[in-house]
């Protein structure tokens, strides 16, 4: 991201740019390893090893630890963001993939899908203080940015559970379309959208009324049904366009968030997982499944303008302003 800066030379008031590093970080599901990248130089910068089958991965408040999902090691490891190395473990329940940490940064609450449970961490303590039974197969989570809601999506039963955040009780429920796989909230909380993998589409929800407003399908030229598959979902703060992996489709699509339109697609590379914005929401990045590597999309000028070879599999995506 780069900022304009004042700097006073004899009197005169100048203008300069002022680079402000930004750093990525890739799970590597098939390497065990965090691929670590600079996304302005387009550059990866080093592999390092963590746990088994990583996957999920998020970045604390204050961008000091990383949280990554080893799903093998059933556990989320905490890494500092500095140094890169483990500094410790937290309990996750078996076969964690997916987690969402609150906006705080005081609470995990992590996807047990063989268990048809979603597990409350407590990062002050370090330890589980609650398990909730949601449907089967839960993976998609995420928390409301007021910190209202906890949403768990789970894939056999096509239903998401809303989960009150006080109380860690699941208050209700709303089918929606088969194999839910992402979840994404509207800056200002009022909207929730929801991929579903099998029916290849999009559906957004008020959240106050956990109704659904509008479902959305997607039809790309040259592009069969079946390889439209959508997995992750992110928003701008401005809430303005949606985002969304369409996993073997390669592509990702831009979608008007007022008026629910499919405005264009980029062509990332192969089985796009994941997306992520910079810091300033001028760029998003995707990590790219099969083709092992990650795609730069530049948002101002709508256009792929770097993929990066990473390593095997990436999966997750967390980025350090």
């Amino acid at each position: 991201m780069n900022r304009i800066g004042r700097i006073s030379i004899g009197g005169l008031l100048l203008l300069s740019n002022l680079a402000q590093a930004e750093t990525l970080f890739i799970t590597l599901e098939k390497d065990n390893a965090l691929a670590v990248v600079d996304p302005l130089a387009g550059k990866l910068l080093k592999t390092v090893a963590v746990g088994q089958r990583p996957r999920g991965i998020a970045i604390s408040p204050d961008a000091k630890k990383l949280y990554v999902a080893t799903s093998d090691d059933d556990s989320i490891q905490v890494v500092d963001a500095e140094s890169l190395k483990v500094i410790g473990k937290l309990p996750s329940g078996q076969d964690p993939e997916t987690f969402a940490l609150s906006p705080a940064g005081e609470a995990l609450y992590v996807s047990n899908e063989d268990d048809s449970m979603v597990t409350a961490i407590d990062l002050n303590q370090g330890k589980a203080i609650k398990t909730v039974a949601v449907g089967v197969e839960p993976e998609g989570i995420t928390v409301s940015p007021d910190g209202q809601w906890l949403v768990s999506a789970t894939e056999a039963t096509n239903m998401l559970h809303w989960i009150d955040r006080k109380t860690l009780t699941v208050v209700d429920n709303t089918l929606v379309d088969p194999r839910p796989r992402a979840l994404g909230f509207s800056s200002d909380s009022r909207r929730l959208w929801v991929t579903s993998e099998m029916a290849g589409s999009v559906t957004v929800l008020d959240t106050e009324s956990r109704q659904i407003i509008k479902n959305i399908k997607f039809e790309i030229a040259g592009v069969s049904q079946e390889a439209i598959q959508p997995v992750g979902v992110v928003i701008d703060q401005a809430g303005q366009k949606a985002y969304v992996a369409l996993g073997p489709a390669n592509r990702v699509a831009m979608i008007n968030a007022q008026t629910f339109e499919v405005e264009m697609y980029f062509l990332v590379g192969q089985r796009v997982w994941n997306l992520a914005f910079s810091p300033d929401q001028s760029r998003l990045y995707t990590t790219n499944g099969v083709s092992n590597d990650i795609s730069i999309i530049d948002l101002q000028k709508q256009q792929v303008t770097k993929s990066v070879a990473v390593g095997r599999y990436p999966w997750g995506v967390a980025v350090k302003p």
